[in-house]
């Protein structure tokens, strides 16, 4: 089970990420680029029927010679109630709010991405 706790701190850095510590002694670094891939929004997973329009900033440049993409960071953070926050973009998308189930769901840490391999197997 995920705990649903809120997050007793929040860092953040709108060039590197955001680092939560959890209630639960938990604690959680993201990068811009992991959380700009992995955005709730409807548009970003395909909510509503359509066809999910995800990011892939999180993975290696496969191309020898890349068309010059400015890296991805946060021009504002911002939150949603007291469950979630919302971030801006400097690609121009502002329309994901992440919540803290979420943001705890999709921990990139070494043993959260075990537990959920572990359950998916």
């Amino acid at each position: 089970m995920i705990p649903t706790d809120n997050p007793e701190h929040i860092a953040i850095s709108k060039s590197k990420g955001i680092k939560i510590d959890w209630k639960d002694g938990h604690r959680s670094e993201y990068t811009c680029a992991y959380l700009r891939d992995e955005c709730p929004c409807a548009a970003c997973t395909g909510a509503h029927g359509t066809k999910p329009l995800k990011t892939s900033y999180s993975e290696p440049k496969s191309d020898a010679f890349p068309m010059f993409k400015p890296a991805i960071r946060m021009d504002g953070v911002e939150p949603a109630g007291n469950y979630a926050i919302r971030i801006r973009w400097n690609d121009g998308h502002n329309s994901g709010i992440y919540s803290y189930e979420h943001l705890r769901l999709i921990c990139p840490c070494e043993g959260c991405r075990a537990e959920r391999e572990r359950k998916s197997a």
